[in-house]
């Protein structure tokens, strides 16, 4: 949810500079790294035509509630979980998203991160205190918020209004949980509230966290005399060439896979499926260079990755060098290559294909 005015704030807060990207960035590559699809609510008239890590993006209406509703229209009908979250807490982790779903997985119709009140709370009218509350039971609510999608879509029918998506399912007589929120994952609603954020995002303690990925590929030799075997980007003169839709690369590919599964980005096929055309024969070089660029815009940085060659011939040794090097050039990161033989087992060991084998370590906030 990103269509707000932001009037407290003065200007566009989401669209604010926070680090090295803007404060939708952060909220954005939290969703694309907790959830399978990321709709982008924008503010009706901001010519937001498309953002890189939103699969849809549209406008919102003149109401929170509406813009929900607007942006429930472009959720695929077949989904069972809808996470809401809003663009101004880009401090929101992928694993508070994982446990609000998690939470909905297992039989709440809602869940919302929430953080028990710590402040005494006093009722106040006309900068009078009329009554103090107790404190105990009130919980901060946060999001993201988690629903079962059929509850969701329900609990918004005849268009109602709320301050949150829980009180429409509350209302409706919804089951609703707390799981366990963040105090760090504060909303962005003044200036002030900017350097704050900073702080917290560069503190140590918050900025670290890792991913591990692993990832697989494997191709058949192709039966092309012509075509040229390439493994880590590296050319391997005289030997039979691996059969595939782009250079078939199976090195690249199983680090690309490995990539994308440590920050939550799916698989290969997913951002270039060989049923496009425009991705025949391509440098599986420059498609690594891509999922760098989309690792890098959901928050996270290479630490290693540690390859595997499975084949019976060639042999890597007087490549590796070669290949670590193209492959840590592309990553940013040191990579290490090993082969081995598979003992004349199987296919491989027939020597009709290769396999590759990747773990990827990524770091990030």
């Amino acid at each position: 949810m990103a269509a707000g005015r932001a009037s407290r704030f003065g200007r566009p807060k989401q669209l604010e500079r926070l680090g090295d990207r803007r404060v939708l960035d952060w909220s954005l590559g939290a969703a694309r790294a907790a959830c399978d699809g990321v709709v982008l609510v924008v503010p009706a008239g901001s010519n937001a035509d498309s953002e890189p890590l939103a699969d849809v993006v549209v406008e919102g209406a003149e109401t929170r509630p509406g813009s929900v509703r607007r942006g429930l229209t472009a959720v695929p009908a077949d989904a069972d979980v809808i996470a809401v979250h809003d663009a101004a807490r880009p401090l929101a982790t992928a694993e508070l998203f994982a446990a609000a779903v998690h939470a909905v997985r297992t039989g709440a119709d809602g869940a919302v991160c929430a953080v028990p009140l710590a402040d005494t709370v006093k009722r106040v009218e006309d900068r009078t205190v009329i009554e103090t509350l107790d404190r105990g039971g009130l919980w901060a609510i946060q999001t993201p918020q988690a629903f079962g999608a059929a509850a969701l879509r329900a609990a918004h029918e005849g268009e109602p209004d709320a301050t949150d998506d829980a009180a429409l399912v509350e209302r409706m007589g919804g089951r609703v949980v707390v799981v366990a929120g963040d105090i760090r994952n504060i909303k962005i609603t003044r200036p002030e509230d900017l350097p704050v954020a900073e702080a917290l995002l560069s503190s140590v303690t918050y900025a670290r966290s890792v991913r591990v990925g692993h990832g697989f590929d494997v191709h058949p030799f192709s039966p092309d005399p012509g075509r040229a075997l390439v493994l880590g980007g590296v050319a391997l003169e005289g030997e039979r060439g691996l059969a595939g839709h782009s250079d078939a690369d199976a090195l690249a590919h199983a680090a690309a896979e490995a990539l994308l599964g440590a920050a939550g980005l799916g698989d290969l096929g997913r951002h270039f499926p060989d049923t496009d055309p425009a991705w025949a024969g391509a440098d599986s070089m420059v498609l690594l260079a891509e999922v760098m660029g989309r690792v890098a815009e959901v928050g996270w940085r290479p630490t290693n990755v540690d390859c595997t060659v499975v084949l019976e011939a060639p042999k890597l040794a007087p490549h590796r060098d070669a290949m670590e090097a193209r492959l840590g050039h592309t990553i940013g990161a040191p990579v290490s290559v090993k082969a081995t033989r598979p003992e004349g087992l199987g296919a491989l060991g027939r020597s009709e294909g290769i396999a590759c084998f990747a773990v990827a370590l990524l770091e990030g906030r």
